[in-house]
């Protein structure tokens, strides 16, 4: 039996038993600790995404022949808690993993004015084919969280199977981009919806400011063209005022259409599983796929609790990581 098998099902600690609690642990509770080696990309655009490796497991002493490629969440990075401890648990089991941090996610400013959104797909081809290419021999297995598993999504679909990705995990995707955004105008969810917005402007002033600093008029141009931006209050004003007109959308609405996984995943090849909860409080339950409408490769995973990227089933017994890595040995 693989050493991360265990209950599929999932049950929450006795102590964490609501939605929002189970999302909020991770944010407080202590991070691994693993050791990370960078390596950049250098984008076709001219911009640049860093890439963080488990370094103590190095890919030619990999005797699975796989790597694991792992997106983070909106305002996340690879040194995010969910990140480390898959890392950590990945590098116990011999695997080596590489934690694809999103433009302007690494503690750089990048290049451009455009940043990350939930539908950068073409990052993700880019960043493939240059981990397709320096490792030739090596098979891949991909895993989202939140805005990375709708980025996931979204590429599998579009790319319609690579014979070299043979497993992805989605967790706690946004299918409804829309839905989701909504979820955020109301009740309890309007506290995370403000808190992604703060750390959203604070961010995007920290850029506008580089780029007066460098005095780089031509991507400062871009982001004086959006106009005044003070009065943004939600994560839908900021996709419309912000996300839609610098990445080419007409407006939010269009840019939840047109990039929503939900759309794509009928076009997936790869053998995935899709890791969601009831009780999330950010993709309410109406945003998720039934089950019965999904192609035969596609397994939805729904438990009753788990929260958002929660899904903590004790101090030391984290399920969700031990069930992706159960999913990807098998």
């Amino acid at each position: 039996m693989p050493s991360g098998a265990q209950k599929k099902e999932f049950e929450p600690a006795w102590w964490l038993p609501g939605g929002h609690i189970q999302t909020l642990y991770r944010k407080f509770s202590p991070i691994e600790t693993v050791r990370q080696v960078r390596q950049r990309i250098e984008l076709k655009d001219g911009d640049f995404i860093d890439l963080d490796w488990a370094e103590n497991i190095a890919v030619v002493d990999n005797t699975t022949g796989m790597i694991v490629v792992i997106l983070h969440g909106l305002c996340g990075c690879a040194g995010s808690s969910y990140v480390l401890s898959l890392q950590r648990l990945l590098s116990e089991n011999g695997i080596p993993s590489v934690a694809m941090n999103f433009r302007g996610c690494s503690g750089e400013v990048n290049r451009k004015a455009q940043a990350y959104h939930s539908g950068v797909s073409e990052d993700v081809e880019e960043v493939f084919s240059s981990l397709s290419h320096l490792h030739p021999e090596k098979n891949f297995a991909f895993v989202g969280y939140s805005l990375g598993g709708n980025v996931l999504l979204k590429w599998l679909g579009e790319c319609s199977g690579n014979s070299r990705v043979k497993k992805a995990v989605a967790i706690s995707t946004p299918f409804s981009l829309s839905y989701c955004s909504q979820a955020m105008l109301r009740g309890l969810g309007r506290l995370y919806g403000r808190y992604f917005v703060k750390k959203l402007l604070a961010d995007f002033s920290t850029k506008k400011f580089h780029f007066q600093q460098i005095v780089n008029r031509d991507q400062l141009s871009k982001i004086q063209q959006l106009g005044e931006l003070s009065d943004i209050s939600s994560i839908w004003e900021f996709d419309d005022k912000i996300t839609a007109p610098l990445h080419g959308f007409k407006d939010a609405e269009d840019y939840y259409n047109k990039c929503s996984s939900i759309c794509f995943l009928d076009s997936i090849k790869t053998h995935t599983l899709l890791i969601q909860s009831q009780n999330d409080p950010l993709v309410p339950l109406s945003a998720i796929p039934l089950r019965g409408k999904l192609v035969p490769h596609i397994n939805l995973q729904l438990s009753k609790k788990g929260g958002h990227v929660g899904f903590i089933s004790g101090r030391r017994d984290h399920w969700l990581e031990r069930r992706i890595l159960q999913f990807i040995q098998v």
